[in-house]
């Protein structure tokens, strides 16, 4: 029949309707072309593998010549940061509990001693191991580093001493996770992960559902007011959060046998206070986009830099400044290092106080943005 035949006139109008229904949905469009764009910058800027710059703690208690060597060449290196100076091995501990230090160098007495003795000489490295592929890159280097940097020193009656092969011996240990288990750095970010495009994306729905199904006018003409509306839209799903955490913990300790070092109550506190930030994100995506579709949109653009520049699946402080900047204003970023420093360093609240404090924040300005973009919904 004639009206089967392929037609390029109906095909050009489906074209033509197609281009005005996008130009119409900008939203998306923007998000089509944005969405490769951050993917373009994120992988081909911010992503390093091989971070270099790592704060570290040092003890120096030679003091001598060659110890003084030993540290110009570590910094020369570009590899390791020296930021403090403790007093004694419980000040450095504390710092890395913090999450302030990845690495504490020990420099003994006597060690400019011991290599003119022509005696063992050892230098200890204490590595923050919870993200093993941080750690190991420097490990591999720290010992050539060290021996060359101090060959410039023996002269005169050392000068017998260059000529080995190895002056001195780097003895590493690894904190928290001493066997380099990936899972012990992947499961706690992982939650993290989870919850964030869980929570977010069912309020992101919440109210666009609403107008889909038309029954938003049903819910503007109830006598509620803002934060009421939000506070019914939001609590429900908390209790799916902590469903979920319960669910990944379960299973995080029976199958990947992490331990649990820390505070439970702690690490429940700081859980509501992430769960509460991405329900109030994803409400707030709500009140921007126009259908279920844009909300998720939004949800999984947000999505990937919480994945890409949290620490969760690259070391945080391998990447650029700008693109840590942008990581540290991410609830995940706090999240993860919450939850790596509870459950697999025992820190407390005071050591963690620096990632809390953002958390609970965000909380208060995001919720208050929530309530300012619902408010206009109503007029």
């Amino acid at each position: 029949m004639k009206g089967h035949n392929f037609s390029l006139a109906r095909l050009v109008a489906i074209l033509r309707k197609e281009f005005i229904q996008m130009r119409r949905d900008r939203m998306t469009f923007a998000m089509m072309v944005l969405f490769p764009v951050l993917q373009l910058v994120i992988f081909g800027f911010a992503i390093n593998t091989d971070p270099k710059h790592l704060p570290t703690a040092l003890l120096d208690r030679d003091n001598s010549a060659i110890s003084r060597s030993l540290i110009r060449s570590l910094e020369v290196s570009n590899y390791l940061d020296i930021r403090y100076l403790p007093k004694s091995e419980q000040e450095a501990e504390r710092l890395m509990a913090a999450g302030k230090i990845n690495f504490i160098i020990q420099i003994p007495e006597n060690l400019a001693a011991d290599i003119g003795a022509n005696r063992p000489a050892q230098v200890l490295i204490v590595a923050e191991a919870t993200d093993p592929s941080a750690a190991s890159g420097v490990l591999a280097f720290i010992e050539p580093i060290i021996n060359t940097g101090i060959r410039r020193e023996l002269s005169g009656a050392l000068s017998f001493a260059a000529s080995q092969p190895s002056l001195i011996q780097v003895v590493v240990h690894r904190r928290y996770n001493p066997a380099g288990i990936t899972s012990y750095n992947i499961v706690p970010g992982l939650l993290g992960i989870i919850l964030s495009m869980t929570m977010t994306l069912m309020t992101a729905v919440a109210l666009t559902r609403e107008t889909e199904r038309g029954t938003m006018e049903n819910l503007l003409a109830m006598p509620a007011r803002p934060l009421e509306v939000m506070s019914g839209k939001i609590l429900p799903y908390v209790l799916v959060g902590y469903v979920q955490t319960i669910v990944v913990m379960i299973a995080a300790r029976s199958v990947f046998d992490i331990p649990m070092n820390g505070s439970i109550l702690l690490f429940f506190i700081v859980t509501t206070l992430y769960i509460f930030v991405n329900l109030t994100i994803g409400f707030v995506f709500s009140t921007i986009a126009r259908s279920q579709m844009q909300a998720m949109q939004m949800t999984f653009f947000l999505l990937l830099p919480q994945i890409l520049l949290s620490g969760f699946m690259f070391p945080f402080r391998g990447m650029p400044g700008w693109a840590q900047i942008i990581g540290e204003a991410l609830p995940a970023t706090h999240y993860i290092r919450l939850m790596r420093g509870i459950m697999l360093k025992g820190a407390e609240a005071s050591d963690l106080w620096a990632d809390i404090w953002p958390l609970g924040l965000m909380v208060l300005l995001v919720s208050a943005l929530a309530l300012q973009r619902y408010r206009r919904t109503l007029d």
